[in-house]
Formats: C-alpha cells, sequence, structure tokens
C-alpha cells in the first residue's frame, strides 16, 4: 500500500489541524512558562545593573567624605585695588583664618648687562676672539660655560650663549644703533645680590666680559640703578616683606602670594600704595556642596531600592542593602565633639527614608559649619566613622565577588540554563510530533483502505440485477 506523506490526504479527514492543535496544546504552556522565566531574569539583571551604577553613585560621594582634607581647604578671597590685579593667594588647609592688606612695592628682577660704548663692535660680524676661549656665567648659585672657536664673531657668541643646553636662564641680543653693535645680556636669576657675572680665561674676551681676565672691569657693565638684580618687596599689613622671586612662601604661615604688578599710588595720599585686602576662610562652600552631592546620591540609591522593593524585583537583595544603610547612617560617633550623628549636623531622615539638608531651625547645616566646623569631618571621616562605616558596606556589595557580582553570576547561570531548557524542549517536540505525525498516519492509510474497500462494494453491489442504490 502506497504510503502517505500529508497527513489526511488518504482519509480526507483533517489530520493536519487535529496534528497542530495537539502540538499548540503541548507547546504554549511551557513556552510561557520560558518566556516569563526569561522576562523575569532580564527584569532582574537590569535591576542589578540600576542599583550597582547608583551604589557607585554613592561611593563616589562616600570617597569625598572619607577624606579629611576635603574638610580642611581653605578658602582664598582677594580684593584687588583699582587699577588691577596685584597678586594671587592659595592657602593650605593648615592656614590660619584672617584678613590681611597687602601692598606690592616691587617686583624682583633680573639683571642686565649692557656693553659699555667703548666696548662696542661695529658690526655683528666683528670677530670676538682671533684665537678662541671660555666665558663663564654665574648667577644666584648657578653657573654655565660657553666655548669659543677661533674666529668667533659677536654674532657667533649670541647664537652659542642662546643655544647653550645647560643655561640657567640668561639671553643674549645685539643691539645695532647704525654706527656701532652692542652686547646684552639678560639674567632671569632674580634677587638682591644675583647680578650676573661674566667671567674668562684670555683677556681677549675682556669686551663681552663684566670681569676682566686680569680683575677689574669688563666691556660689559650692569647699572646699580635700574639694571642690577632685586627682590621683590611686599608689606602685608604694614610688616616689609622681601623674596627673591616674585613669590612669597610662608610669609602669612602655609600661604603662598605671587605678586604680579606693584600697587598703584593712593590719589588721596601720593605717600601712600593701594592694597589688596586678601582673606583666609575654611571652605565652608565646598563642604556644603559635598554634603549636598551626598544626600543627593542617597536619595537616588534610595528611591531605586524602594522601586525594587515594591515591584518585587531583587527584593532581598534591595531590601538589605536599604535596612543596612539607613541603620548604619544613624551610628552614634564618639569623637566629633558636640556632633552624635549626622541629625545633628544639619540633616534630617524623613519617613520615606531620605535624607534632606535642614536649611533652618535648630543644627541647621550653616549654623552647623559656622560653629561647629571642625567637627563635621571628624563625623564623616575617620576609621569607623560614618563614610567610612557606610563605605565597607557598599564595597561588600560593588567588589568583584561582591554580592551584587554573586547574584548576577547566579542570575546569568539560570539565564543559560533557561536556553538550555529551551533547546531540551524544543527537541522533546519535534520528537513528539514526529510520534504524533507516525500515528496518524496510520490512522490516515487505514481509513483510506477502508473507504476504498467500502468503494469497491458498492460498485459490485450497484451491478447486481435488482439493485437499486438509494439516492
Amino acid at each position: 500500500m502506497p504510503s502517505i506523506t500529508s497527513a489526511g490526504v488518504g482519509s480526507g479527514l483533517d489530520l493536519e489541524a487535529i496534528i497542530s492543535v495537539t502540538l499548540e496544546a503541548e507547546n504554549a504552556p511551557k513556552v510561557a512558562r520560558f518566556d516569563k522565566k526569561e522576562s523575569t531574569l532580564k527584569v532582574q539583571l537590569t535591576a542589578l545593573g540600576q542599583i550597582k551604577s547608583d551604589l557607585s553613585a554613592f561611593e563616589s560621594s562616600l570617597d569625598v567624605l572619607k577624606d579629611i582634607s576635603n574638610f580642611n581647604k581653605r578658602k582664598t578671597t582677594v580684593t584687588q585695588p583699582e587699577g588691577g590685579d596685584i597678586l594671587s593667594v592659595t592657602s593650605q588647609s593648615t592656614a590660619t583664618a584672617g584678613n590681611f592688606n597687602i601692598a606690592v612695592k616691587q617686583l624682583s628682577q633680573g639683571s642686565r648687562a649692557v656693553q659699555a660704548d667703548a666696548a662696542a663692535y661695529t658690526s655683528t660680524t666683528d670677530v670676538v676672539t682671533a684665537t678662541g676661549g671660555t666665558l663663564t656665567f654665574d648667577a644666584g648659585g648657578k653657573t654655565f660655560d660657553v666655548t669659543l672657536d677661533a674666529g668667533a664673531t659677536l654674532a657667533d657668541l649670541r647664537t652659542a650663549i642662546n643655544e647653550k643646553e645647560d643655561n640657567f636662564g640668561v639671553s643674549a641680543n645685539i643691539i645695532n644703533t647704525g654706527g656701532t653693535s652692542k652686547l646684552v645680556f639678560s639674567s632671569s636669576v632674580t634677587g638682591d645680590g644675583n647680578d650676573l657675572s661674566v667671567t674668562n680665561n684670555i683677556a681677549e674676551l675682556d669686551r663681552v666680559s663684566t670681569v676682566a681676565n686680569a680683575g677689574g672691569a669688563g666691556g660689559m657693565v650692569i647699572d646699580p640703578t635700574n639694571d642690577a638684580a632685586k627682590d621683590a618687596i611686599i608689606e602685608i599689613d604694614g610688616i616689609e616683606v622681601k623674596s627673591s622671586t616674585n613669590t612669597f612662601e610662608n610669609a602669612i604661615q602655609d600661604s603662598t602670594i605671587t605678586v604680579t604688578k606693584e600697587s598703584p599710588t593712593d590719589p588721596n595720599d601720593p605717600t601712600k600704595l593701594l592694597t589688596a585686602k586678601l582673606n583666609i576662610d575654611t571652605d565652608k562652600e565646598y563642604v556644603k556642596e559635598t554634603l549636598e552631592k551626598f544626600v543627593e546620591s542617597y536619595n537616588k540609591l534610595m528611591t531605586t531600592l524602594d522601586t525594587m522593593i515594591t515591584a518585587k524585583t531583587v527584593d532581598a537583595t534591595a531590601r538589605g542593602l536599604r535596612d543596612t544603610i539607613v541603620n548604619q547612617l544613624s551610628a552614634v560617633v564618639t569623637s566629633a565633639g558636640g556632633l552624635e550623628t549626622i541629625y545633628d549636623a544639619g540633616f534630617s531622615l524623613e519617613k520615606d527614608r531620605k535624607l534632606e539638608i535642614k536649611n533652618s531651625g535648630v543644627n541647621a547645616l550653616d549654623d552647623v559649619l559656622n560653629e561647629s566646623y571642625d567637627d563635621i569631618g571628624k563625623l564623616f571621616a575617620g576609621n569607623g566613622n560614618i563614610a567610612d562605616t557606610l563605605s565597607e558596606t557598599v564595597d561588600s556589595y560593588l567588589r568583584a565577588g561582591g554580592l551584587i557580582s554573586s547574584q548576577k553570576n547566579a542570575l546569568e547561570t539560570e539565564k543559560r540554563s533557561l536556553a538550555d531548557d529551551r533547546e531540551r524542549h524544543s527537541y522533546r517536540m519535534e520528537q513528539y510530533e514526529s510520534r504524533l505525525r507516525e500515528k496518524y498516519a496510520s490512522l490516515d492509510v487505514l481509513v483510506a483502505g477502508l473507504r476504498s474497500q467500502g468503494n469497491a462494494i458498492s460498485a459490485s453491489l450497484s451491478s447486481l440485477p435488482g439493485f437499486v442504490q438509494k439516492k
């Protein structure tokens, strides 16, 4: 008997529909369970990712709070006099708060040596040394040598000085007056007593030295009034202070003053100089901004955790993290003076577990910053204090192998297992369909055979005499 390749072709029955419905009844519930499980895993992984992101931002704010130096910053405010900026100031965390009036009497200056008229050359191509020789440059304890070949010209000397690798800051220029060419040395070494000295090893080079080979003056001259190296001089509340450079270290203890311009004369009293007004104070604004960022990152984390708990997404992880952080946030600290908890330091914890900064009333943050500034740093920073304790908890969740990482790995394992289950189920359904088709193929052949026999019998009966077929 020929085989039936399409279910129902032989029998005329709609066996394909029966097979399809049977397969769907078997497949649909399991696929629905797979889809639901996959969707749940996806939501859980997304939730963990969001918690990790918000927790990392919270950790960053804790890192700032853990560092006591961030509570010791100083804010320097300089009010410049009319006529432009004359100085700038930076202060270390150990600087004492105070107000100062500062006048800049004199900027520091490096020395300048100009070739005397009698020593000048007629042009840049004039030979400086016929036999060769060495010049030694010295200023403020710094030194370098320039060796000239025989026949070196004035232009060669300038180039040799300016291109010397160990040159400490001497520039050489040539001024052409129209009839003479004069050499000029400018030294960047500032401060009283640091005038440039140029000596030589051959008298032929006396014209380009400040000191002659045999002693006495050379051809390069430093005007003591206008071109000598000078200290910078400032007055702090009337007290004169000098520096060999334009930078004053610790003139005000633990502060650095850099002067850029001499003070203008007071238009109302030509005998006086206008001053810059300096205020050094604790940087309360920086601390307040730091605490505001802490509150912002904390509240965002709480919102995320509450959302996960309400939606019953990674519920246990979110609830455990939330409760631990809230409890640690309320911990008592014994090393912060009169501040025992954050609620003494300008914070309040609302019913929804969110933090708020108190801007008025008892223990308002601004009042605490003014009255107990040093204690705020002790409250948050230091071993066992609030930021340190919270940071340890956060780290236990975020670090490699931590709680979030472990739960993520577990969910990823479930995800891979689910993919395997889908694949096995697909294989079982293929086998099940094959068995159904085999069973219904036999039925199809049987019914087709019976139908064929029935048709044959009917045909035989219809040919008998006197047989009338019902219509």
